[in-house]
């Protein structure tokens, strides 16, 4: 593979900063510049950082030049950006798959690069694929044509020109269909999930709307969605002009869009104003969130946009008592010295950081009031990286006649404390109080009162309460096995296929120690690989000593259908590797 850059040399600076570039698990053959092949030295690798390439630059470089730099390298096959598949592990079982993961720190596992969210840059490629397959990027498509070298292969060419981090540089390759779903979106897939994807996104240019009026113009050109092979490790990643997703998303109801929401919103907040370092991740992801919540609050209504608010902050109650009320990984703004981003990653950035968003929008005047500030908040910084502190002094700048108010706030705790909030926001319980008043019923019910439920007690429940109701009751797991069953019984959660309703119902199972369920829970743990789903199902397998071999035994024989970072975070929760 060859990897070109083109710079314009300013300053001594930019020339310093080029020297060295992060690489993990890459094979540097040559380093050519401006046509001179020069020295290089690639260092001792450093744990999950990788190794650091030191270019000796000519010593003829004068300010102001153009320099070209092209490094010649392979990849490894045991990237931890990449999966390739065979084609066995996907829909179409005829054709192999790849697809690229950059965010945190692995875009080093693809290319030689400053691997920062600090630095910015445009990229334009060709990918030469075989005729049958289709490559696509991260980026505008320019075309595609004949590759001259080889009449079996095609290459497609891609330009992304407004500047990224290089955690949003993405590639996909393999036997994919698309259809238009809106004036600026096609959804990519295999031909067997293509129309059921068409119709699950089908809210997209209404949710891309509603963005643009919170956040300002949609800068990127086309909004692509891509549905990948179960092995994808995110919900979602908000690589621009190209949404990857998960199938896990597939309900047949679209009850589960949020997530596309969610990935649109990253095109203001993430893609166009970045977090500087993974330490302030919840910049990226708080802002995200609220304005996600926002444009289902459009579509669906205030209710539910609280609603939401208060799941998630469920979600967060469950993180914290996973990690622990006084783990450093539940702070607002963590640090990462020597720590690896991938083990840190939790609902803690997404939902601690919108919590108080929420809080700051209660305090400072309402929706309208802070929608305006986040405007103006993207407006100002779209195309830098900024740290927790530029936000704040914006803050105060911004609402400069209610610093008085933002006093009031206790900063040091919501950014540096571990565990909950100091403040918990005022939610709008409309609909939430049928999901609490059930699982009420449910905790607290004794055996002689398991006869007073029926089936009817979820009838005018939606999937999304019922994710609620669930949530809930793993808040008090564990529950008695009589409980369980009689749950099952009348509600029949083992059928369900909405992967949300479906991860909660198991880890409650799992929790309660119903033996009867460690089958479905080993056949989600390992028939996905959505790290949101599959950690915490293996975690709850290997806890329960009924379970524990399984899931050991299920962790080898599956690891080398796993992702690499699903393996690795898998492994280490299972202190296996």
């Amino acid at each position: 593979m060859l990897l070109m850059f083109l710079i314009l040399l300013s300053s001594l600076k930019i020339l310093i900063l080029l020297q060295v570039l992060d690489t993990k698990d890459l094979k540097i053959e040559k380093v050519v510049i401006n046509g001179q092949e020069v020295q290089f030295i690639l260092g001792e690798r450093q744990s999950f950082k990788g190794s650091p390439l030191e270019i000796t630059l000519p010593v003829t470089l004068s300010k102001k030049q153009e320099v070209v730099v092209e490094i010649s390298y392979e990849t490894s096959p045991q990237s931890s950006a990449l999966q390739w598949l065979t084609p066995e592990q996907t829909s179409g079982k005829k054709h192999p798959y790849l697809f690229s993961q950059c965010q945190a720190i692995h875009c080093r596992a693809i290319l030689p690069c400053q691997d920062t969210p600090s630095v910015k840059l445009t990229y334009s490629a060709e990918v030469s694929v075989p005729n049958e397959l289709v490559a696509l990027m991260s980026a505008v498509r320019d075309g595609e044509a004949p590759d001259p070298a080889d009449s079996s292969r095609k290459i497609y060419k891609f330009t992304q020109k407004v500047p990224i981090p290089c955690y949003l540089i993405a590639l996909v390759v393999g036997a994919l269909e698309s259809r238009k779903i809106g004036p600026r979106t096609l959804v990519w897939s295999e031909k067997e999930q293509v129309e059921k994807s068409a119709f699950e996104f089908s809210e997209t240019e209404r949710m891309l709307k509603i963005a643009e009026d919170l956040g300002g113009p949609y800068v990127w050109g086309q909004y692509d969605l891509l549905v990948l092979p179960p092995s994808f490790p995110y919900g979602g990643m908000e690589n621009p002009c190209l949404t990857f997703v998960t199938p896990t998303l597939l309900a047949g109801d679209k009850s589960l869009s949020n997530v596309i929401a969610h990935e649109i919103s990253h095109s203001w907040t993430g893609n166009l104003v970045t977090n500087k370092t993974w330490d302030h991740f919840w910049l990226n992801e708080g802002h995200t969130v609220y304005l996600e919540r926002h444009i289902c609050g459009q579509l669906f209504g205030e209710k539910f946009r609280h609603f939401h608010a208060l799941g998630g902050w469920g979600e967060l109650q469950n993180s914290i008592k996973t990690f622990g009320d006084t783990h450093a990984f539940t702070k607002l703004v963590v640090s990462l010295k020597d720590v690896d981003p991938d083990e840190v990653y939790s609902s803690v950035p997404y939902e601690k950081g919108f919590a108080l968003l929420f809080y700051l929008e209660q305090l400072l005047g309402g929706p309208e009031v802070f929608l305006a500030f986040l405007k103006a908040y993207i407006k100002e910084f779209s195309y830098k990286s900024i740290t927790t502190d530029d936000w704040k002094t914006f803050l105060y700048s911004y609402f400069k006649d209610k610093t008085d108010v933002l006093n009031e706030v206790d900063w040091n705790a919501w950014f540096f404390s571990p565990g909950l909030p100091p403040v918990k926001p005022k939610y709008d319980m409309t609909l939430t109080k049928t999901c609490i008043d059930l699982s009420q019923r449910w905790i607290t019910a004794k055996e002689d009162d398991l006869s007073t439920f029926c089936s009817t007690d979820i009838k005018d429940m939606s999937s999304h309460q019922l994710v609620e109701f669930l949530a809930l009751m793993l808040l008090a797991a564990p529950i008695p096995i009589s409980h369980i069953k009689r749950m099952q019984e009348l509600y029949n959660f083992n059928a369900v296929t909405n992967s949300e309703l479906r991860f909660r119902w198991l880890r409650l199972c799992i929790q309660s120690k119903w033996e009867d369920a460690i089958p479905l829970a080993l056949e989600m743990a390992t028939g996905q690989g959505r790290l949101k789903f599959t950690r915490p199902l293996f975690k709850d397998l290997a806890a329960f000593d009924k379970s524990r071999g399984l899931a050991l035994s299920a962790y080898q024989q599956h690891k080398a259908s796993m992702h690499p970072v699903t393996a690795m975070l898998v492994g280490k929760d299972l202190k296996v590797d």
